[in-house]
């Protein structure tokens, strides 16, 4: 079993930059195949990113269109800890954001109810 934490939300202006961590506990780490979630207000949790364990394509990163290009997923299993930078902050990125883990993979890096466990999130604010 693993526990997660998240940190580094708050509020920033349009354009800006953010840096989120998730520190899990446990020995097991790099086993786990780690994602990034958000849900805003009214609509249901979204996709965001996610990155393999490092036995399987080696730490093989995903993204959700949305973010491409602005976002990046990393992990670094000495600390247990998995960061997602984001830069060109828009409002529409606005939610809270979770961090979630599963082992063994079980497919569909992008669904919710492949992973399971989560942290409790944390507030991410662009204003315009």
């Amino acid at each position: 079993q693993v526990q997660l934490v998240e940190s580094g939300g708050g509020l920033v202006q349009a354009g800006g930059s953010l840096r989120l961590s998730c520190a899990a506990s446990g020995r097991t780490f790099s086993t786990y195949t780690m994602g990034w979630f958000r849900q805003a207000p009214g609509k249901e949790r979204e996709f965001v990113a996610a990155i393999s364990w490092n036995g399987w394509s080696g730490g093989r990163t995903y993204y959700a269109d949305s973010v491409k290009d602005r976002f990046t997923i990393s992990r670094d299993n000495a600390k247990n800890t998995m960061y997602l930078q984001m830069n060109s902050l828009k409002p529409e990125d606005t939610a809270v954001y979770y961090c979630a883990a599963v082992t063994p993979y079980r497919g569909s890096y992008y669904l919710p109810h492949n992973y399971d466990y989560w942290g409790q999130g944390t507030q991410v604010t662009v204003s315009s």
